[in-house]
């Protein structure tokens, strides 16, 4: 399927350097997609489709691309960081739509982190001692506490080695899972079983609509189109990057299912080490949890950190309370959103498990995708002086509808604890509208807020 340009002009400047290559591009968009999510959730998803586990993740790569031709498209007409937020305060001009939406973007990386820490908790850690999953997810979230307020300073190297160990460690676990299967062990007629007694479809969607978790790190990805030295590569690097992540999650999670009982997978918040550990390249599952437990903090830390810088934006612009942007003397971090993006996060790993958690962070982020493909629609009537790429404009549609019915697949508890987690912002708002004197317009500046604080040094 083709897509079209515009025909003049070229991007508009940036204050922010432009040193991201094409390929080094592409290497960010993989690492934000290539994270701990397939570490954590292959038997989750296991548990709602069967055996046929590569099916749930082929089907959320589908679903992934409906959307991600929404953001090519926004990313290379405005080509500065920002996403979601930025593409509907430009869509609809409404302040308090962008901030519920920029707020949504917040909680999702809270949720996500939220559900790392369980993971984290799980069976990967438990390849070297036993502690109540709970004791060490609240454990996990405070010590990302401490290093996100001590600072880090902006480093793609940093991303690079992360991204290479994940991938590294999802490379051998098809390596082993393939000698088994070698060998004659395993079952591969599993790998086309679904569970339950109704229609395979809907254990399909069921599966599809968990395993999207992790898929959705490409939202943040479009952050990085403001420094990249070419941001109408970005359309390519994107659709590069998703196929790369999903050929590397079909084929864990065929390997997976056929070499492993889908109930084990299913009952084992470190599904992969069950694999790691089997046939004649097997490795010592510590050294296998070891990779996973690393990738698992890297992401959540990357997570909070985001979280964190978007309510630090949000309140420096004056949309929510003030003393959300104070900042740590010294180290110049905004101590207070760290705080409570943090007490968010205790409070969910207190009450949810895995499972939930993930599903309100697709929840979550499945929402403002769905806006997000309505406001490629609607800046249609926004014309801008350079080429860019252009989405068919059945896509965006099939992105509305996409998301809406990945959403029915959740539970009413889902949208409960999600609703209930958007009344904070709500309240935010209010308060800082009758006692703040909050901006009536939305200063795009907050938009930016993921990255760093200038003034800030770690």
């Amino acid at each position: 399927m083709e897509a079209s340009t515009t025909t003049s002009g070229q991007a508009g400047s940036t204050p922010l350097k432009r040193v991201v290559s094409r390929n080094m591009l592409l290497l960010l968009i993989v690492g934000d997609m290539v994270g701990a999510g397939i570490y954590a959730l292959v038997g989750e998803v296991g548990g709602r489709v069967g055996g046929a586990i590569w099916a749930s993740f082929l089907l959320a790569t589908v679903l992934a691309v409906f959307t991600a031709f929404a953001y090519a498209e926004l990313v290379t007409k405005y080509p500065t960081a920002g996403g979601a937020a930025l593409y509907v305060n430009k869509a609809y001009r409404r302040s308090f739509l962008t901030f519920i939406v920029a707020f949504a973007v917040m909680l999702s990386g809270i949720t996500s982190a939220s559900t790392l820490a369980r993971a984290f908790g799980g069976d990967y850690l438990g390849e070297f001692f036993t502690v109540p999953t709970v004791v060490v997810a609240l454990g996990f979230l405070l010590v990302v506490a401490l290093v996100n307020a001590r600072g880090m300073g902006e480093s793609v190297k940093v991303n690079v080695v992360c991204t290479v160990i994940s991938i590294l460690g999802l490379l051998a676990i098809a390596v082993i899972g393939v000698a088994f299967l070698a060998q004659g062990d395993g079952d591969p007629g599993r790998a086309l079983e679904f569970t339950g007694d109704g229609a395979p479809v809907f254990a399909l969607v069921a599966g599809a609509g968990l395993a999207f978790y992790a898929l959705i790190g490409f939202e943040d990805s479009v952050n990085f189109a403001e420094e990249a030295r070419e941001p109408r590569s970005y359309p390519r690097a994107l659709f590069a990057g998703l196929a790369v992540a999903g050929a590397l999650y079909l084929l864990v999670s065929i390997v997976a299912s056929m070499a492993v009982p889908t109930d084990r997978l299913a009952e084992s918040s470190g599904p992969l080490v069950e694999v790691a550990t089997l046939g004649p390249l097997a490795v010592d599952g510590r050294v296998f949890a070891v990779i996973a437990l690393f990738a698992i903090t890297n992401t959540a830390l990357i997570n909070m950190i985001m979280a964190s810088r978007l309510t630090y934006g949000m309140a420096r612009e004056g949309i929510v309370p003030g003393v959300l942007a104070r900042l740590l003397p010294g180290r110049r971090t905004p101590w207070v959103a760290i705080a409570f993006t943090t007490a968010i996060g205790l409070a969910l790993v207190s009450t949810g498990d895995l499972g939930t958690l993930a599903d309100m962070t697709v929840t979550l982020l499945l929402l403002v995708f769905a806006v997000v493909n309505v406001s490629v629609l609607v800046l249609r009537r926004d014309p801008v002086d350079h080429d860019h790429f252009v989405a068919p404009r059945a896509i965006p549609i099939l992105g509305v509808l996409v998301s809406l019915a990945v959403l029915a697949t959740q539970e009413p508890a889902t949208f409960l604890r999600a609703g209930i987690l958007l009344a904070i912002g709500v309240v935010l708002w209010l308060l800082n509208q009758r006692f703040g004197g909050g901006r009536r317009e939305m200063d795009t500046g907050v938009l930016q807020a993921v990255e760093q604080p200038k003034d800030e040094r770690g």
